[in-house]
């Protein structure tokens, strides 16, 4: 059974940040990851068209999840073309939790990798200092 690839598009840097912190975590996976930046003065055509080129770029045999960073945005409606009609599945929002969920599940059949990586992503937002965290509370002094 082949497994999904990941497609990274999101504002620069971000989208090649988060393929580095994963391959730091999956070393292996590179083959099945690309990233995709979009720079703030690139036309949405000549977005789509790299979008299209790293999307190429992974294994044919493979369906696709893509992940984007805001939804609405450009990097999430270049991903909403590419998306229509193909293998792939489009979350907004990412974070670095999502994406090692995303690597991690990548054998499940996609929907299933997609509710991992989504799961993941909200999981890994956990209150660490304050009234709501683990630990001691900031006083408006230290600020």
């Amino acid at each position: 059974m082949p497994m999904n690839a990941i497609l990274l598009i999101a504002h620069a840097p971000l989208a090649s940040a988060l393929r580095a912190a994963a391959l730091h975590v999956f070393p292996d996976a590179g083959a099945a990851i690309q990233a995709l930046d979009v720079q703030a003065a690139d036309a949405v055509e000549d977005t789509l068209a790299s979008a299209q080129g790293a999307l190429a770029a992974l294994p044919t045999n493979q369906c696709v999840l893509m992940l984007t960073d805001v939804y609405g945005a450009t990097p999430c409606n270049v991903a909403q073309r590419l998306a229509d009609g193909a293998c792939a599945r489009l979350l907004a929002g990412v974070n670095l939790p999502m994406l090692l969920r995303a690597v991690s599940y990548r054998h499940e059949p996609l929907q299933a990798m997609m509710r991992k990586a989504m799961d993941g992503g909200v999981q890994g937002i956990v209150p660490v200092a304050g009234p709501t965290g683990a630990g001691p509370a900031r006083t408006a002094s230290a600020e």
